[in-house]
């Protein structure tokens, strides 16, 4: 699963972003209302998690963006605002699910597996398939086709950010921002070390390269 992760609180959206990753699922966390409308615009998502007190603009504006883009996942609120007329006014505005802050994050998947569940989405899926390339997300091995690849977890974080990706450009920024922090301001070019880690082990010996440069940009992962 690929979340969008909207909350502009540090200490809670470095907390939800670690535990997300801790339960295999991609996700991608902003801070700002435009960015996130943005971050939809550039890649896609299985569910948005979404905060409503935003700086820029308000969380329901977000929301009302998301549905006129037509995007159809499912958006869980997080808000402090629990009276009946605040969820029933985001409920009306397109959200399918809501959670009271403080909450607990054992909570917040369950409320995101069952969306899921209830939109006909895959929840548990242990693998990611790529062409000719399979992704194990409980052992973090790879395999191209009988080969096992053996993947660090820089690695792998990489590999799965490419492949939940595949056959759209994915900027060094935002690799950096996936690998380490939204707001990694270090040279990104230590993402080319990586990548060509990563291709040494999944591409070398292999007539058809799966990662392809995007030059002045970034990467894509195709398989075709």
């Amino acid at each position: 699963m690929n979340v969008l992760l909207v909350e502009d609180d540090i200490l809670l959206g470095k907390s939800l972003k670690l535990g997300f990753s801790e339960h295999s699922f991609g996700c991608r966390w902003e801070k700002l209302g435009r960015a996130a409308l943005l971050a939809c615009d550039q890649e896609p998502f299985d569910a948005i998690v979404l905060d409503l007190m935003l700086p820029d603009m308000s969380g329901l504006d977000v929301l009302v963006g998301v549905r006129s883009r037509g995007l159809p996942l499912p958006v869980l609120v997080l808000t402090a605002l629990g009276s009946v007329d605040d969820r029933v006014h985001g409920l009306n505005c397109g959200a399918d699910d809501y959670l009271i802050k403080p909450f607990a994050f054992a909570e917040l998947i369950a409320r995101l597996q069952a969306l899921l569940r209830r939109t006909g989405q895959p929840v548990s899926a242990t693998e990611l398939k790529a062409g000719p390339l399979t992704l194990d997300i409980t052992t973090r091995c790879a395999r191209r086709g009988v080969i096992e690849i053996e993947l660090t977890t820089t690695e792998y974080k990489l590999l799965e950010f490419l492949i939940r990706n595949s056959d759209q450009t994915v900027t060094r920024r935002m690799l950096c921002e996936h690998l380490w922090d939204a707001n990694w301001e270090g040279v990104t070019n230590v993402i080319e070390v990586h990548i060509n880690r990563l291709r040494a082990k999944i591409d070398r010996g292999f007539r058809v390269p799966l990662i392809h440069t995007v030059r002045g940009i970034g990467y894509a992962f195709r398989t075709r």
